[in-house]
C-alpha cells in the first residue's frame, strides 16, 4: 500500500493523463480533486462511481482511493494538512467541522448546488494562474482562494443534509441541526430540538435512540468532544478560548467534560497528540 505525504502546509496543481491508473493509495493529508475534463472511475474505500467534468471530490487522510482514467483527464488537486489548519481562524474552523465530521466518505461529487460548479472551476483556474506569477502577497491570495473552495465544499455538505427537511426516517435532519448548533448549548436542549421539528420531546428522545443506538444528549456531548479534540490537536487556541467557543462556562467545565469522555485533561491530550 503506497502512502503519500505532504511536506508543505498546502499545495495545488494540475495533472493531465490518459493512462489507466490503478494504484490505490492512502494520503496523510486532506485532498480535493476537481475534474476540468475527461471521464473515468473514482474508487474510494472500495466504492466506485463514474467521474466527469465539473465534479469535485473530497479525500480524507487514511481513505483508500484512486482514479481509473477512461478518457484523457485534467485533474486539479488541492492538498492541505494539519499545519495549514493551525493558521486559520476559529470561525473558519467551525465551517470545516462539517467536512471533517459529517461527510460520509463515499465516492461521488460533493457539489449539490449546480451553480457552484462553474465557481469552483473559476477558483481553481485562478489558483493555477496566481501560482505562475511572482506578485507580492501571492501566498495570502492563494490562501484566500483555497479557503473559499473549502468553504464552498462545506456549504454543499450542509445543503445535502438539510435539503429535504425532517422526516422520521431521515435521522440526518436531526443530526444536521445538532451539527449546525453545536456551539450554542441552549439550542441543543431536547425540548428546543423537539419544538424545532414540531414533535413531542418524549418521541424525539425515543426516535433518536432507536436510530443511533445512543441518547441524543450523549451524542451531542460525544460530537462536541470530537470537535474539541480537533481544536486541541490542530490549533493553538487556549483552553479558555475553546471553552468559550463551545458555550462552556469556564476551563473547569471543559476539563470536567473532557475527562469524563477521554480519561485525561485537555492539556494532557494536547501534549500526547503533538
Amino acid at each position: 500500500m503506497k502512502i503519500r505525504n505532504l511536506y508543505l502546509p498546502f499545495e495545488a496543481g494540475l495533472i493531465e493523463t490518459d493512462e489507466y491508473v490503478s494504484q490505490e493509495h492512502r494520503n496523510t493529508y486532506f485532498e480535493m480533486v476537481f475534474i476540468f475534463k475527461g471521464k473515468g472511475i473514482q474508487v474510494i474505500n472500495e466504492n466506485q462511481l463514474e467521474y466527469a467534468p465539473d465534479k469535485l471530490f473530497l479525500l480524507f487522510p487514511r481513505d483508500l482511493h484512486d482514479f481509473k482514467v477512461q478518457e484523457k483527464t485534467s485533474f486539479f488537486f488541492l492538498r492541505f494538512n494539519e499545519s495549514y489548519l493551525k493558521t486559520q481562524s476559529k470561525e473558519w474552523l467551525q465551517k470545516l467541522d462539517y467536512i471533517f465530521y459529517n461527510h460520509d466518505h463515499l465516492p461521488g461529487c460533493i457539489l449539490k448546488n449546480v451553480e457552484d460548479k462553474p465557481l469552483i472551476r473559476t477558483l481553481a483556474e485562478a489558483i493555477l494562474k496566481e501560482q505562475k506569477r511572482k506578485n507580492v502577497y501571492q501566498q495570502e491570495v492563494l490562501q484566500q482562494l483555497i479557503n473559499t473552495i473549502i468553504t464552498i465544499a462545506a456549504r454543499n455538505i450542509v445543503l445535502r443534509e438539510t435539503a429535504r427537511g425532517y422526516h422520521p426516517s431521515q435521522r440526518l435532519s436531526v443530526l444536521g441541526y445538532i451539527h449546525q448548533n453545536i456551539y450554542s448549548p441552549n439550542l441543543l436542549k431536547t425540548e428546543v430540538i423537539a419544538e424545532h421539528f414540531h414533535i413531542s420531546p418524549n418521541y424525539m428522545s425515543e426516535f433518536f435512540k432507536r436510530q443511533t443506538g445512543e441518547s441524543m444528549q450523549h451524542y451531542i456531548q460525544s460530537y462536541r468532544i470530537k470537535l474539541i479534540e480537533n481544536r486541541l490537536l490542530v490549533t493553538n487556541f487556549g483552553l479558555t478560548e475553546i471553552a468559550i467557543e463551545f458555550g462552556l462556562t469556564d476551563v473547569s467545565h471543559l476539563n470536567k467534560l473532557f475527562k469524563k469522555f477521554k480519561q485525561m485533561s485537555p492539556s494532557d491530550y494536547r501534549r500526547a497528540g503533538r
